[in-house]
Parts: C-alpha cells; sequence; structure tokens
C-alpha cells in the first residue's frame, strides 16, 4: 500500500490546513495538496495526502472515507501512479 492518498468530493471552501489538521488525527501528515484550477486558481475538488506510513495511510482511509467535512462526504483511497505518456516512445 502507497503512502500517498487521493482524496474526492472536496467542498471548494476547504483548505490545506483544514484537510491537514482532519488527517492528523490518523498519524504524521507528511504532505497535502488541493488541486487548483491553474487560470482560476479555484479549487477542483480534489487533493492529495501523504502519511508517514502505510500503516497510518490505511488507518486515515478506513476514518476519513465517508466522513463529512465542509458540507460534502469525502471519497478517500489509495493514489494511483500518474500515467505516464508514451506516445512519444512508441514512435521512436
Amino acid at each position: 500500500m502507497g503512502k500517498k492518498l487521493y482524496v474526492g468530493n472536496l467542498s471548494y471552501n476547504t483548505y490545506e490546513a483544514s484537510l491537514r489538521d482532519h488527517f492528523q488525527a490518523f498519524g504524521q501528515v507528511t504532505s497535502v495538496k488541493i488541486i487548483t484550477d491553474r487560470d482560476s486558481g479555484s479549487s477542483k475538488g480534489f487533493g492529495f495526502v501523504e502519511m508517514g506510513t502505510d500503516d497510518e495511510a490505511r488507518a486515515a482511509i478506513a476514518g476519513m472515507n465517508g466522513r463529512e467535512v465542509d458540507g460534502r462526504q469525502l471519497k478517500v483511497n489509495e493514489a494511483m501512479d500518474k500515467p505516464r505518456n508514451d506516445r512519444f516512445n512508441d514512435r521512436y
């Protein structure tokens, strides 16, 4: 299991500091990033939280998935690796 968690269905009023506070109840939070639109700067409604250990990540998923934060039920699961763009490599 990875330590990086996907957090979806975030309220546009949720900030990284408050998200960190919620996840710290389950262990050490090493990073928090809410994804924003590059043009407007507003939240896209999802982000990533990285926990200190795999056990802490499991505990955070169990404790935070479905929990209501700022009026929204969070979706929390293990983050997937970003797919690589192999189109260039396929051509050459």
